[in-house]
């Protein structure tokens, strides 16, 4: 088992950078081996996981995306076992501009991941929130793109303009590009309108919607104040049960896949 997996919505606020590091610490845990990417010029998932990002001034994934340095030169170890972790800070928000003439520039990301591509079990790309170019490199360098989708009003809402995106980077970019599935989130079983929101957006997408919900949770918003993972912060959280359920069910997705093809 091998899969690059790119978390990736254009909406700020809707879980991205918790699911990609509650996702890849759940899987680490479980006994996977994991390569956390943060391309998020805001760095939320390196701080989440208690790396202090001016450390990483020198060795992040600007250094990767601009040719300066490799991925097993700026990765990094984390508190969690078999999760290593890529760095990010705002250096970032000058690769978009310094990429725009460069040779390949779609492509920067896939072609640093061929030298680790049998080094890790899963590949976690956190997306900054736009459909730039750095989440332009992070579909073309993944297998396949999982949404974050927040149980509220405005839900579906960019959603079309993202599956738009993924599906011209499939046919310009990544033949081999598919969708993982949706995770909803910050579901509120008291509110009639996230029951709504679930029940609107199974019908729409069938089992592309993973079954593991991920609800509003006081333990999950804490845990990355204290730069841990929610599994680490509050194990027995509903929060981090949730996340550990969504990482079962995306193995067994995978698994299922592999025999039926």
């Amino acid at each position: 088992m091998s899969r690059t997996i790119c978390i990736a919505n254009q909406k700020g606020g809707v879980g991205k950078t918790t699911t990609s590091v509650n996702l890849a610490a759940s899987l680490a845990k479980s006994g996977k081996s994991v390569l956390l990417i943060d391309l998020d010029p805001q760095g939320n998932a390196s701080s989440g996981l208690g790396i202090k990002r001016h450390e990483f001034n020198d060795k992040n994934i600007y250094h990767v995306l601009i040719g300066q340095m490799s991925i097993n030169q700026a990765k990094t170890a984390t508190s969690v076992a078999n999760l290593d972790l890529v760095v990010a800070n705002s250096d970032l928000i000058g690769a978009e501009i310094e990429l725009v003439d460069a040779e390949s520039r779609e492509y920067r990301l896939k072609n640093a991941l061929v030298e680790v591509a049998n080094a890790y079990q899963f590949v976690i790309i956190d997306c900054p929130p736009s459909l730039g170019l750095l989440t332009v490199n992070a579909l073309t360098a993944a297998n396949t793109f999982l949404v974050p989708l927040q149980c509220e009003y405005y839900a579906l809402e960019g959603l079309s303009q993202l599956l738009n995106t993924a599906g011209l980077i499939k046919k310009k970019l990544n033949p081999d590009l598919r969708i993982e599935g949706i995770v909803l989130t910050m579901f509120d079983a008291r509110n009639n309108l996230s029951h709504q929101v679930v029940s609107e957006i199974q019908t729409h997408f069938g089992d592309k919607v993973f079954k593991s919900i991920i609800p509003r949770n006081v333990r999950l918003s804490e845990a990355p104040s204290h730069g841990k993972p929610i599994l680490d912060y509050d194990e027995k959280s509903i929060g981090a049960r949730r996340y550990s359920e969504l990482a079962d069910e995306l193995v067994r997705r995978i698994q299922g896949v592999q025999l039926n093809g």
